[in-house]
């Protein structure tokens, strides 16, 4: 090892707890500061009563991610959580049509053939175009964008023809599916970056493909786990995780970051700083005005946003008629995608994601009780809308959803049954979980917030500053978390190196144990 570095990481989400168990493991002294009381961020758990809750994601997509990253630092993913695929992967509901892909890509192209007459081999030919798409942007997803230059490099050249960029991904899937409702079961993986499909890249098709690929899976104990793993994995290497330590500002001096203030007014000298705080809340908060000239409270204004949710928490007395993972569509799903991201306004019939675990995993809930999660995508906080206002009518229409969707009679049927709840609004997400206008999502994923244009792993305007999380390159969800972190943790090590050495820490994304075909290793 060179010279030992003292890094402070704000922030203990997996991003943060990501770079702390990177940069641990090669002995260096790390400091992580986390403002709340529990580990995680958004992949952190909630416990009413006897039930435990995600507070975030409730599923882990490309495992071999996770795999790689403790592989990285001498340690093994499975020594620390007992995970269960989820298959099928989810029920989609259109109208009375329900559909759940699961199984091998074989098996799903039946599926479809059967619901959707004439695309079953069209599945199959988009997984086989998808599988070389992945494999041409794995790359780029494995790189830093540090200058405009990188657009000019043999992997974007390579890629670039397989991109999708100038589509839509709901363009490029109606060269594939003649069925609308099939469009829509592999394009609401937009969501995820909070976008429309009507408007995210069509490079995006492979959040689907992925899907598909390489299957979903459950950690025993929920995805929260996967937080509690990772920063277990980080003390062993001697990270020091401090909870209810919340920064107040980042210290610069000439240019350069050099500690933090707590808010307790204690300070920490660094040599450098890794930010995992949401983006927008770090940028407009977290230094001293004047030192960002790019990401002033006026420029964050008008960066694009991903949507927000609406979130209930429900502790029910019984066992219910649902699968592990369920969405809803509206019935209208163009108009109810506007609505959010273009309108800003509520549905009248907006889509609904309803997560059951404690079918898979019986530590969730008391036996012959559910933990209940209730997603309703929403606009975020620029909006307008008066969350005190609206919040009781919310969750009226999703509980009278969840009513009709288990065959009780009315939500006085479904409110009898609630022995915990706990509900989540934008305002929420901003003022409890500082999520920056209540943008669940981040920065929006848009052409003009991608790669170079996206804020780089290595802050721009203030040396020895990092920047890892879904704000960041290569952007939202928790495998791109995660390679942000080790992206940002090679910069910040080559920063010492008299020659850096520009190598990718994460090898082949494998499905069933064998590195991808045409995937770098």
């Amino acid at each position: 090892m060179g010279k030992r570095i003292k890094a402070a990481i704000i922030g203990a989400g997996p991003g943060g707890l990501a770079a702390a168990m990177l940069l641990a493991a090669k002995g260096h002294e790390v400091t992580v500061l986390e403002k709340q009381t529990y580990l995680g961020g958004r992949t952190s758990a909630l416990r009413l009563g006897e039930y435990i809750f995600d507070r975030g994601p409730t599923f882990l997509m490309m495992l071999p991610v996770l795999e790689e990253l403790f592989e990285l630092t001498d340690r093994r993913l499975q020594d620390y959580v007992e995970l269960k695929r989820v298959d099928p992967l989810y029920t989609l509901k259109f109208g009375e049509l329900e559909f759940s892909p699961g199984g091998s890509p074989e098996e799903t192209a039946r599926q479809i053939e059967g619901l959707f007459p004439g695309n079953g081999e069209r599945y199959l030919r988009f997984m086989h175009r998808e599988r070389d798409k992945l494999a041409r942007v794995l790359p780029l997803l494995k790189r830093p964008f540090t200058s405009a230059g990188g657009y000019l490099s043999a992997d974007m050249l390579r890629a670039l023809p397989r991109l999708d960029a100038a589509d839509t991904v709901h363009k490029r899937l109606s060269r594939y599916f003649t069925d609308e409702r099939l469009r829509w079961a592999f394009s609401f993986q937009s969501k995820y970056l909070g976008m429309s499909p009507w408007e995210c890249p069509g490079t995006f098709t492979i959040l689907s493909f992925m899907e598909h690929e390489y299957g979903l899976y459950h950690p025993i104990g929920g995805l929260n786990r996967i937080s509690e793993a990772m920063a277990n994995a980080a003390r062993e290497h001697g990270a020091d995780i401090r909870m209810g330590s919340g920064v107040r500002r980042i210290i610069v001096e000439n240019g350069r970051a050099c500690g933090v203030e707590l808010d307790s007014g204690e300070q920490l000298d660094a040599d450098d700083v890794v930010i995992n705080a949401d983006f927008g809340h770090a940028a407009t908060h977290l230094f001293e005005p004047g030192t960002l000239k790019s990401y002033t409270p006026a420029k964050m204004k008008k960066k694009k946003l991903s949507l927000s949710t609406f979130m209930l928490y429900l502790g029910i007395n019984a066992e219910l008629p649902l699968p592990h993972h369920k969405i809803l569509f509206a019935a209208d799903y163009r108009s109810n995608v506007d609505d959010m991201t273009e309108r800003m306004i509520l549905s009248e019939e907006p889509s609904l994601y309803i997560h059951n675990p404690s079918k898979l995993d019986s530590t969730l809930a008391p036996s012959g009780k559910s933990a209940l999660y209730l997603l309703m995508p929403v606009p975020n906080n620029r909006s307008g809308i008066d969350w005190k206002e609206q919040a009781q009518a919310v969750r009226t229409v999703m509980l009278e959803r969840l009513a009709a969707e288990c065959g009780l009679d009315d939500i006085t049927a479904v409110e009898a049954l609630i022995e915990e709840e706990e509900m989540y609004t934008p305002d929420d997400w901003e003022q409890q979980s500082y999520v920056y206008e209540g943008a669940t999502f981040n920065l929006a994923h848009s052409l003009d917030q991608m790669m170079y244009l996206r804020p780089r792993n290595k802050f721009q305007e203030v040396d020895h500053c990092y920047l890892v999380g879904g704000g960041t390159h290569p952007g939202s969800g928790l495998p791109t978390i995660i390679q942000s972190a080790i992206i940002s943790a090679q910069l910040l090590e080559d920063s010492y190196r008299e020659a850096p050495g520009r190598r990718g820490l994460l090898g082949g994304w494998r499905r069933g144990g064998a590195t991808q075909e045409g995937s770098p290793s």
